[in-house]
């Protein structure tokens, strides 16, 4: 089992591929291994470094709340323990604001990055949001929950493509039987970090290049969270999957993986 022990807690990551490491960070309920479509692709490129964040998966989880900052410190000891001394990073939802504070803090660690579905602070709606996605984490069975972030991240075109809704219903039916649930604490610890990261302020101390893209139809994240955050990072570029929700990389699988992957290579 690859855990290491970074930041006072044992981290899990596993690897693909091999050259140039690149650090991928998922978002709140998810698991390195839902990196694995994208990781795939990368690793013919890159050194894929998938990681637990803590509170989910097979890392530690600790009493909460935890905050973006020291899941981005987790980060920092995970490239430290393995002796890596610059990454490109790619980070997704609440993997992204990790992503911002893993720059603002460790410069020097980070090459380039990438945000997807992001957000510099949380409005009103969207800190209502994490409030009721714990809300349904207590109440519900874990294939209802499943069904409930499947209805915050997906687009009206995938619920209506025959092989996406088949998909999405499979994924409903592996979420009841997950050998590694994650516990409501977790979950807890994980939105709060996501309500209370705001940094809208220290962005534009960020010299990196940097790659924001978001969907269009996205409920959970709007498109105003990622051209808030493109244009307070200077230089940064912005791209906007049109029909497409929060989770626009796998509805656009085909075009996003190379889409990152040309970037990262030239950035």
């Amino acid at each position: 089992m690859p855990l290491i022990n970074a930041n006072g807690i044992d981290l899990y990551y596993e690897e693909r591929g091999s050259g140039e490491p690149l650090l991928l960070i998922m978002g709140i309920t998810a698991p390195g291994s839902v990196w694995e479509q994208h990781a795939a692709y990368w690793e013919k490129d890159f050194r894929c470094i998938l990681i637990d964040n803590r509170g989910v998966g097979r890392s530690a989880k600790p009493a909460g709340p935890y905050t973006s900052a020291q899941m981005a410190d987790d980060c920092a000891g995970l490239l430290e323990a393995l002796q890596i001394q610059e990454a490109r990073v790619v980070g997704c939802s609440m993997g992204s604001i990790i992503a911002q504070q893993l720059v603002l803090r460790n410069p020097e660690k980070v090459r380039s990055f990438v945000l997807m579905c992001t957000w510099a602070r949380c409005d009103n709606k969207a800190k209502a949001v994490f409030q009721h996605m714990m809300h349904c984490k207590a109440r519900f069975r874990p294939e209802e929950f499943a069904l409930f972030i499947q209805l915050l991240i997906y687009s009206k075109a995938s619920w209506d493509d025959p092989v996406m809704f088949a998909e999405l219903e499979e994924g409903r039916e592996q979420a009841a039987v997950e050998p590694h649930p994650q516990p409501l604490h977790g979950l807890e610890g994980q939105a709060a970090a996501c309500m209370t990261h705001d940094v809208l302020d220290d962005l534009s101390r960020i010299e990196v290049p940097a790659l924001v893209i978001g969907g269009m139809e996205d409920n959970f994240t709007p498109p105003w969270m990622a051209k808030e955050v493109a244009g307070a990072i200077p230089h940064a570029k912005l791209h906007l999957y049109q029909n497409s929700g929060h989770a626009f990389h796998w509805e656009n699988l085909d075009d996003f993986n190379p889409l990152v992957r040309d970037w990262l290579l030239n950035h």
